[in-house]
């Protein structure tokens, strides 16, 4: 089994634009939620347009994990006491954590947190 890492939109963008720090993680089984999915294709059709951002969509919409009522609750208590993080954040991270993968970002606000895969 290859192994898992849990793609926060950040690190989908930092594949998108070539970041070579990225490029081991496409080798993972990757795994988001929906919201992350969604996140992206919002931007992605801000920057690049429609058609390029649902391509990305139907490209990685197989990667996403369901998300249970305790993650939606773990997700909420989360970001009251992070204000600044978003809930497609809070609620990647709760997933990851309950699915034992570590979680891949570059965002600052996840720095020196337990199982973040903090990469630049």
């Amino acid at each position: 089994m290859t192994d898992q890492i849990f793609f926060d939109t950040y690190a989908f963008f930092e594949v998108i634009r070539g970041n070579p720090d990225y490029e081991k993680y496409i080798k993972t089984e990757i795994v988001t939620t929906i919201f992350n999915l969604v996140e992206l294709n919002f931007t992605l059709k801000r920057e690049k347009g429609k058609t390029t951002a649902d391509e990305y969509l139907d490209k990685y919409a197989a990667f996403a994990a369901p998300i249970l009522m305790g993650d939606i609750k773990n997700a909420t208590d989360m970001r009251l006491k992070f204000k600044n993080m978003s809930f497609p954040d809070v609620i990647g991270f709760v997933v990851a954590k309950r699915l034992g993968i570590r979680f891949l970002t570059g965002d600052p606000d996840f720095e020196g947190m337990e199982n973040v895969e903090f990469v630049k």
